[in-house]
């Protein structure tokens, strides 16, 4: 089964080209130790939250960006064993200095609770962050079947809900802090694949109105909680290849 690295970072808006040649030279690393695809988008619509939000998840300062990221492996086992090759790879030494303060970027391990639909060529892709009790993974599933039914009527191409397998705790900042996670809550990494932000926000303007007098207090997460963004792709090794 596939697995997925996912993180969230912030990096200085400015060094939008500077993150850029970082992946460049990051993904073939990657890619030797087993990883099928690295994908990173750059946040173009982020809103403040009430509650959560993409920003105080890595403690963003007013002049940077929001990236939302995701590297495939075949499995866990692959995921694994690549980082501890990465800790005495001579070549991670030769990296370019990292752009952006990776000390207050989240990621974990996670594996796929829902997929649906085709995630290659999306021009556009929505991000979302939560925290689920794990008594209720099969509900949260049956609902993300059930959200998808009406994405895929607004024109989304892809769907990919991630339930979170191997999640760390930081020192500043991590998941659990981003989505204010209670205790017996897993935190699940999604996201939503588009051909464009227009088709995107028509979809959210269409799904606003129908969902108007949705019962929220059924959903099986507390979505008070939730967080998600617009992003673009900044990084595609399946589509720069």
């Amino acid at each position: 089964m596939a697995y997925y690295t996912g993180s969230v970072g912030a990096v200085p808006t400015a060094n939008k080209g500077k993150y850029l040649e970082h992946l460049t030279a990051a993904w073939p690393l990657f890619n030797s130790y087993g990883a099928t695809r690295m994908v990173e988008t750059w946040g173009v619509d982020v809103p403040k939250g009430k509650v959560t939000d993409f920003y105080g998840a890595v403690d963003a300062r007013d002049d940077e960006s929001i990236v939302f990221s995701w590297i495939e492996w075949p499995d866990k086992a692959t995921a694994d064993a690549s980082w501890q090759k990465m800790t005495n790879d001579p070549a991670m030494k030769q990296m370019p200095e990292m752009p952006f303060d990776g000390s207050r970027m989240i990621f974990g391990g996670f594996s796929p609770v829902y997929e649906a639909g085709q995630h290659t060529g999306a021009g556009y892709y929505q991000g979302f962050l939560l925290a689920v009790p794990e008594k209720n993974k099969a509900a949260y599933a049956a609902m993300a079947d059930e959200g998808w039914k009406m994405f895929q009527k607004g024109g989304a191409s892809g769907m990919m809900e991630a339930w979170g397998e191997d999640v760390p705790r930081g020192k500043k900042t991590d998941f659990y802090r981003a989505t204010k996670a209670e205790a017996g809550e897993v935190a699940v990494f999604s996201w939503t694949a588009w051909p464009d932000r227009a088709t995107c926000d028509a979809a959210a303007k269409a799904m606003e109105a129908e969902m108007g007098d949705m019962d929220t207090s059924t959903m099986p997460f507390d979505g008070m909680r939730m967080m998600w963004a617009g992003f673009e792709p900044l990084f595609d090794s399946k589509a720069d290849a």
